[in-house]
C-alpha cells in the first residue's frame, strides 16, 4: 500500500477529501436510498442472504454507487475488485478475470465493480457474459446514463438493474451533521444560507461534502449568509448532457408542460435546459412541433408565432433573443389545444398506404388535350365558389374508396367555427347525393 502512496506522490499520512473521510462503513450509514438498502430492500436482502446477483447500479453523480458496491462485498463476503472502464482495457480485464477464477478454486467469490461501464464498448460488454453466466465474478457495474441505450441487451439480461436516487434535502441534510460531528464544529452557516448549500450541492452528495470541506478550511467568525456563500463558492453548472438522456428528458418535459398547459412548469423546463448550455435553436424546433402537434387549428397563429420566435433568436442571439422563446413558451401553454390535425394526418397516411395507387376520380382531373376530354376526364366537375352556400358536395376520393372522416375537431378555439362549417358541409352533402 506504501508504493502505492508514494507512487501517487502522497503518504499514508496524507490528508484524504472530506468526503472519502465519512465513506459509509456499513450500509446501514448509506443515505438516501432507502428503496434499495432499507430493510424490504432487494439490495439489503442480498447482502443479508450473502448471495449477490450481478447488477447494475444507475444513478447521478454523488448518490453512493462505488459505496455502495463496496459494501455489498464486505458484508457478502466476497473479495472486491475495482476497475473503470475509462482507464481499462481488454488486458485489465483479462487479468481481473483469472484472478477471479484463481480465487472462485480457493473457494471464494468475487464481486467486480466496474465503474462508468457504460464506456466500455459493445464488444467488452460482451467479454463479460461467460464470467458473468459461469459465476466467476458477480459483476456490480455503475453508470449514470440509462441503461437501456448504453448497455448491451445480452449484458442486461443477466443484471438487475437498480436505480440509485437524487440526494433529497433530507439525506443532503443528514450528511451536513455527519461531516459537523465529524470535525467537531458546526459550519459557518445562517439556516438560509445551509439551505442555499444543498441546493447547489444539486443532489449531489459527494460534491455537497466538497462544498461543506471548503467551508470549514475557509473558517468564518460569523455565520455566513447566502450572499456571502456565493462569493466563498464558486456555483457549478446544473447537470446536463446535451447529447445524453438528460437532454430527452428535459425537452420532454417543456413539450408535456406546454401540452398540459402549465406555462410555469413549461417556463421553468425551458430555463433548466437553456442554463444547462442548450442550443436555443434546438428548442425552438420543439416548440414549432408543439405549435403543430399540439395546437394545431385550435389557435393556426401558434404556428406563424413558433417561426417568428425562431426568426427572433437568429437575429437578435443570446441572451435577448432568449426572450423570444420564453414569450412563445408561455403562449404555447396558455394556448387551446388540439392535435386534431396530427391525427387526421397520421390517419390520411394510414389510409395511403392501404390503397396503394388509386387514382382521382374522373370528374377531377384536368383535361388539357381533346383525347382526355374524350376520356371523360373533367367532365361534371361542379365549380364550388359558383355553387349555393360556395359548396358542391361532390367527391373528392377515388371512385374505388368509400369516404373518409380523417379531420374531426373538437371545437376548442378557433376550432369552434371550424367544426361548424364541416357539421355544415357534411349535411349538405348528405342532401345532395
Amino acid at each position: 500500500m506504501a508504493d502505492l502512496f508514494e507512487a501517487a506522490g502522497l503518504t499514508p499520512q496524507a490528508p484524504s477529501p472530506l468526503a472519502d473521510r465519512l465513506r459509509p462503513q456499513r450500509l446501514d450509514e448509506v443515505v438516501g436510498q432507502d428503496h434499495l438498502l432499507g430493510q424490504e430492500g432487494p439490495v439489503r436482502r442480498m447482502a443479508e442472504a450473502r448471495r449477490l446477483s450481478s447488477m447494475i447500479l444507475w444513478g447521478p453523480p454523488g448518490t453512493g454507487k462505488t459505496t455502495i458496491a463496496r459494501l455489498l462485498a464486505k458484508e457478502a463476503g466476497y473479495e472486491f475488485q475495482q476497475l473503470s472502464a475509462v482507464f481499462s482495457g481488454v488486458a485489465d480485464l483479462k487479468k481481473a478475470f483469472e484472478q477471479a477464477r484463481v480465487r472462485r478454486l480457493a473457494g471464494q467469490s468475487t464481486l467486480l465493480f466496474v465503474d462508468e461501464i457504460h464506456r466500455f464498448n459493445r464488444a467488452q460488454q460482451d467479454g463479460f457474459l461467460p464470467f458473468v453466466e459461469e459465476g466467476i465474478v458477480t459483476l456490480v457495474g455503475a453508470t449514470t446514463e440509462n441503461p437501456s441505450f448504453e448497455l448491451n441487451g445480452a449484458l442486461l439480461s443477466r443484471c438487475q438493474v437498480y436505480v440509485l436516487k437524487r440526494l433529497d434535502d433530507a439525506a443532503l441534510g443528514a450528511l451536513l451533521i455527519k461531516a459537523e460531528a465529524f470535525e467537531g464544529r458546526d459550519l459557518p452557516l445562517e439556516p438560509q444560507a445551509r439551505a442555499a448549500l444543498s441546493a447547489l450541492a444539486d443532489g449531489d452528495g459527494r460534491y455537497l461534502l466538497t462544498l461543506a470541506e471548503t467551508l470549514f478550511n475557509v473558517g468564518s467568525a460569523k455565520p455566513l449568509t447566502i450572499k456571502d456563500l456565493g462569493q466563498v463558492l464558486q456555483k457549478r453548472s446544473p447537470a446536463y448532457d446535451k447529447d445524453r438522456e438528460e437532454h430527452y428528458n428535459l425537452i420532454s418535459a417543456l413539450h408535456k408542460s406546454i401540452r398540459g398547459s402549465d406555462p410555469d412548469a413549461a417556463l421553468y423546463w425551458l430555463a433548466r435546459m437553456l442554463a444547462g448550455g442548450e442550443d436555443p435553436l434546438f428548442v425552438a424546433r420543439r416548440l414549432i412541433r408543439a405549435a403543430a402537434e399540439d395546437i394545431g387549428e385550435a389557435d393556426p397563429m401558434s404556428l406563424i408565432l413558433a417561426n417568428a420566435a425562431k426568426d427572433t433568436y437568429d437575429f437578435l442571439g443570446s441572451p435577448e433573443g432568449e426572450i423570444a422563446l420564453a414569450q412563445l413558451t408561455v403562449h404555447l401553454a396558455t394556448a387551446p389545444k388540439s392535435n386534431a390535425v396530427y391525427r387526421a394526418y397520421g390517419a390520411a397516411m394510414k389510409a395511403a398506404r392501404e390503397t396503394g395507387s388509386l387514382a382521382p376520380p374522373l370528374h377531377i382531373r384536368n383535361a388539357p388535350t381533346r383525347l382526355m376530354k374524350d376520356l371523360g376526364y373533367g367532365k361534371g366537375y361542379a365549380y364550388d365558389p359558383d355553387q349555393p352556400e360556395g359548396f358542391s358536395g361532390q367527391s373528392y376520393f377515388p371512385d374505388e374508396m368509400d369516404r373518409q372522416v380523417f379531420y374531426a375537431p373538437k371545437g376548442d378555439g378557433a376550432e369552434a367555427k371550424i367544426k361548424e362549417r364541416l357539421d355544415r358541409w357534411a349535411a349538405l352533402r348528405k342532401d345532395r347525393r
